[in-house]
């Protein structure tokens, strides 16, 4: 019994595929089930022991492989765990708690607790940037430094591209061709990325996304935000109006690093190497 894929069959296409890439990861690392009240959470843990710790959390319909293409900027001075979020892709538990409960921020108080981490600097990027986001303002003692890369819950969330999607969702792999290469524009297509999107392809042609509406932070919350945060947002995003996002991040944090880049769309490039040279003064 599955509730986040189509069909028993399509959930297994998918880990098959994800264990394949896997398989791929370009520096020394060690999986890990941790035990959640939520149920059992996967992570790929890399980097030098010791090393400042790391959080990494990816979008809706990701997981710990999307971080493929950059790990290796990230974990040569940092110790990364990029984690499962539940009910998505990948081999943590399926259960999908309310976006905006307090189950998301206890559910990342037991993978640090499980991390035997007091304490660590968080990175999320799209729907992983809410999770980071939310357990940071609920949880600041925890999280020593926050990075964002094109997070939900800054700006307003694009209607029409959304319609376009369900549109495009009539004619199968073409349609998700079609949409991936719309959230995809101006991504540069380098092998670990190619990859990375191939998967992204086979995983929605079984993986049912959440549908709720995710909740958006107001400038007086953001404006509770105790750590260093450093944010990275694409001006041509077609999911998120991130020059929004980034004008009220400002707002709320004149003190934050906030980067726009002009020529980007909702897959970032370049971003991994600022924020290794962030994290690593900041994450200990």
């Amino acid at each position: 019994m599955t509730t986040v894929y189509r069909s028993a069959e399509g959930a297994e296409a998918v880990r098959r595929r994800y264990d394949a890439l896997l398989g791929q990861w370009p520096v020394p690392h060690e999986t890990r089930t941790l035990k959640t009240r939520l149920g059992d959470t996967f992570a790929v843990v890399s980097g030098p022991v010791g090393a400042s710790p790391v959080v990494a959390l990816q979008g809706s319909g990701g997981t710990a492989a999307h971080w493929l293409p950059d790990i290796a900027t990230l974990a040569e001075h940092l110790r990364v765990h990029a984690v499962d979020a539940p009910g998505e892709p990948g081999r943590t538990v399926e259960a999908r708690p309310p976006l905006g409960s307090p189950a998301c921020a206890e559910w990342l108080d037991d993978v640090l607790d499980a991390l035997e981490l007091p304490r660590a600097a968080f990175l999320g990027t799209s729907l992983g940037g809410w999770w980071a986001l939310d357990h940071a303002l609920r949880r600041p003692e925890r999280v020593t430094a926050l990075v964002l890369v094109n997070p939900s819950g800054i700006g307003r969330r694009r209607v029409a591209p959304l319609l376009k999607f369900a549109a495009y969702s009539r004619f199968g792999a073409w349609g998700r061709r079609r949409s991936l290469a719309m959230v995809a524009k101006g991504s540069p297509a380098d092998p670990g990325r190619r990859a990375v999107g191939e998967f992204t392809l086979a995983t929605f042609e079984h993986f049912k996304p959440r549908l709720e509406p995710i909740p958006v932070f107001a400038v007086e919350r953001l404006r509770a935000l105790a750590m260093p945060v450093q944010a990275h947002f694409g001006a041509h995003d077609v999911l998120l109006d991130q020059r929004d996002a980034a004008a009220k991040l400002r707002r709320a944090r004149p003190d934050a690093d906030v980067r726009l880049a002009e020529d980007a769309g909702h897959f970032l490039p370049g971003w991994a190497e600022s924020t290794a040279e962030f994290l690593k003064g900041e994450g200990s």
